[in-house]
């Protein structure tokens, strides 16, 4: 007897969100591998970023997105225009918020996204940071918000994921691979690699300065099979946040480096040798120019 050969599922996942709400997180738990950059700071995600996960049976694209704001520069407005033109032809939302913190923002978000014509998950992440009783308020909140599904999860320890993942594979259309199976971000190898110099200069820089906080990879040379050598600038709007950047005797610089120098060479899977330096950019988030030479493009 002949078997009905399976039907392949494939489609896109646009995620939504205000900022600092997991959204990195969730991504990077479900490609499986780190595709973006995470940090406690809001607006972290400046770039449309595409994340792929495949199984022999269904391929999910995702698009993690900028978090949600009120612009205030030419950046700003360039994130948020990201978000909109991330959510053209997709198949399923996701809708992610804090089930800690839900606030005035999570509701104007999610009542705005309630009436896109497409399959809509609202998903509450964090929810290792509260009781089962916070968690099922929350989801009761919601369950006239229009949406076809509610998910509790915590993409930092993985509870719901699966059941995530499940539903969104339900929700796709039968389509073709459009990636190939080892595949799992449509970013090129300079742009990851300046991200996570920009991850960790947040990771350790004080509040004021990430926000106006750019990365110019300048050269990526591979100098043999098991060496790489990677030139970058960090670009700062003021002068005393270079002084910040750098830190004393230029400990602060030596730390972003060798902290990124690490998640490099697990990225690149050679030894690298990274040049960071750090130049005084004023307004960089207001001029089109210096947008489009950190890689923010207008379109």
């Amino acid at each position: 007897m002949n078997q009905t050969e399976a039907k392949f599922l494939s489609g896109f996942a646009a995620i939504v969100g205000r900022p600092n709400v997991g959204k990195s997180t969730m991504m990077n738990a479900m490609v499986g591998e780190k595709v973006a950059i995470v940090s406690n700071r809001p607006q972290t995600t400046r770039n449309r970023i595409m994340g792929v996960a495949t199984d022999k049976d269904w391929q999910i694209v995702f698009l993690d997105t900028p978090g949600l704001h009120k612009p205030r520069t030419k950046l700003g407005e360039y994130m948020v225009k990201s978000v909109e033109d991330a959510m053209d032809g997709i198949d399923v939302l996701l809708v992610l918020m804090d089930v800690s913190e839900i606030g005035a923002q999570d509701r104007a978000i999610v009542s705005d996204m309630a009436g896109r014509r497409v399959k809509k998950i609202l998903v509450l992440n964090k929810t290792d940071l509260v009781d089962e009783a916070r968690t099922m308020s929350a989801i009761a909140s919601f369950a006239d918000a229009g949406y076809d599904a509610i998910v509790p999860i915590s993409a930092r320890t993985g509870r719901g994921m699966d059941e995530l993942r499940q539903l969104i594979v339900s929700y796709l259309p039968e389509g073709p691979k459009y990636f190939p199976d080892d595949m799992m971000t449509d970013q090129p190898e300079r742009v990851i690699c300046a991200e996570i110099i920009r991850e960790k200069a947040l990771l350790h820089l004080r509040d004021e300065v990430p926000h106006g906080i750019g990365v110019e990879m300048m050269a990526i040379n591979r100098l043999s099979d098991s060496l790489t050598e990677i030139h970058a600038t960090i670009y700062c709007e003021r002068a005393s946040h270079k002084g910040i950047i750098i830190g004393k005797q230029g400990a602060m610089l030596r730390t972003i480096g060798s902290e990124a120098r690490r998640d490099i060479e697990n990225l690149l899977g050679t030894k690298v040798n990274l040049q960071l330096w750090v130049k005084i950019r004023e307004d960089w988030r207001n001029r089109m120019d210096d947008l489009r030479t950190l890689g923010y493009e207008s379109t």
